[in-house]
Formats: structure tokens, C-alpha cells, sequence
């Protein structure tokens, strides 16, 4: 759902993270847009443990990069797009001299997001969109009803691709992650039925 009273930039958001009144609220803006998400429930956790773990122990073995979790990022270019994906992988080479603290100035190669029981479609897709239009180059949307993940890039003429992948398919990481690999139904063997 978006909040909008004004345009507002990542300034904005950093702010509101040290505001006691948006404690354990959960904030990303897209072109200036505020919007709020559900606070992540117990799927969602054990979802994006699951997944940050097999990315983590990618970005030990390869040195590539670094995997992280609900870390804000958002375009060098602009102030008004800040996305916090569950889980993310940066590669060293695409990272600002020196890393900052806080909210990286760019988009992550790779973001997952995790469905929660509020989120639509289209909301995920929205988001997809967004992290690819500001330099992310897949954005796997992980759909816990469906036990698949949905693997979204940009077409040549910019629009949004997916292909559903189910529990007999594997995720690679393309050029993105050369030699990973992660069995759907290996995600979601964390769940319990």
C-alpha cells in the first residue's frame, strides 16, 4: 500500500529508521513513492534463512561476492528508489569504494523477495520491475503457496520476463553466480506441512 503525502528519497527513509514512532515498520520507496510492507512472519523467516545460507556459502566458496539480508540498496543515479530485498548478492566488482554502512548507492545483481500473505502479484511484480529497470539483473519473487519461485529479468525491449520454476526445477544464478545451483525443492524442505 502506498503512502504518499509528498516525494520522498532515501533520506527520508534513513530518518524514519531512527524514529521511535516506525519502530518494527518496514519502509522502500519506488520513483518517491512510500510504501509499506507487512512485518515478515515465521514462512518468511525460515524462507529467507534458507536461502541467504546456500547464497552466503556461494559467496564463501566462489569470493565473488557478498549475500545479504533485508540491507537497503538503491540506484547511484537517484534518491527516490530504495528497495530492501529478503535476500541479496553483490558482487565485490559492482560494490562502491569504499562499501558503506548503510544503504548501498547500488542496485544488487541478484534479489529475492519472499511472498507474504498480503503481497499480490502484481505488487511482487511491481518490485521485480523496479529493481531491474535501477541495474539488478534477476529477481527471483519465491512463492510459498505455490512451493516455486518466479525468475524475473528485463527483455531487450524492457519489459518484464518470468518463468516459474516448481519443485522439479533448479535455480541457477547465470552469469550473476557461475556454477550455482539450488533445487526448488530444497527450498522449501524447511517448511513443514
Amino acid at each position: 500500500m502506498a503512502i504518499q503525502e509528498k516525494l520522498y528519497t532515501v533520506d527520508d527513509l534513513w530518518a524514519m529508521e531512527s524514529d521511535p514512532e516506525f519502530e518494527h515498520r518496514k519502509f522502500y520507496l519506488i520513483d518517491g513513492e512510500l510504501y509499506e510492507d507487512d512485518v515478515p512472519g515465521r514462512i518468511h523467516a525460515l524462507l529467507t534463512i534458507e536461502i541467504g545460507f546456500h547464497l552466503r556459502l556461494y559467496a564463501a566458496d566462489s569470493r565473488l561476492g557478498e549475500a545479504t539480508s533485508e540491507c537497503g540498496f538503491h540506484p547511484p543515479e537517484s534518491r527516490y528508489t530504495a528497495l530492501l530485498p529478503d535476500v541479496a548478492f553483490q558482487r565485490f566488482d559492482q560494490l562502491p569504494d569504499p562499501p558503506p554502512e548503510r544503504y548501498v548507492p547500488k542496485m544488487p545483481d541478484l534479489a529475492v523477495e519472499i511472498q507474504s500473505p498480503s503481497d499480490t502479484m502484481s505488487k511482487l511484480r511491481h518490485k521485480a520491475q523496479a529493481y531491474l529497470e535501477n541495474g539488478t539483473t534477476i529477481v527471483w519473487l519465491v512463492l510459498p503457496k505455490r512451493r516455486g519461485v518466479e525468475v524475473c529479468r528485463l527483455s531487450d525491449g524492457g519489459e518484464l520476463q518470468s518463468v516459474f520454476l516448481g519443485p522439479g526445477d533448479t535455480l541457477s544464478g547465470d552469469d550473476i553466480l557461475p556454477g550455482f545451483e539450488l533445487a526448488i525443492s530444497e527450498i522449501f524442505a524447511v517448511l513443514r506441512d
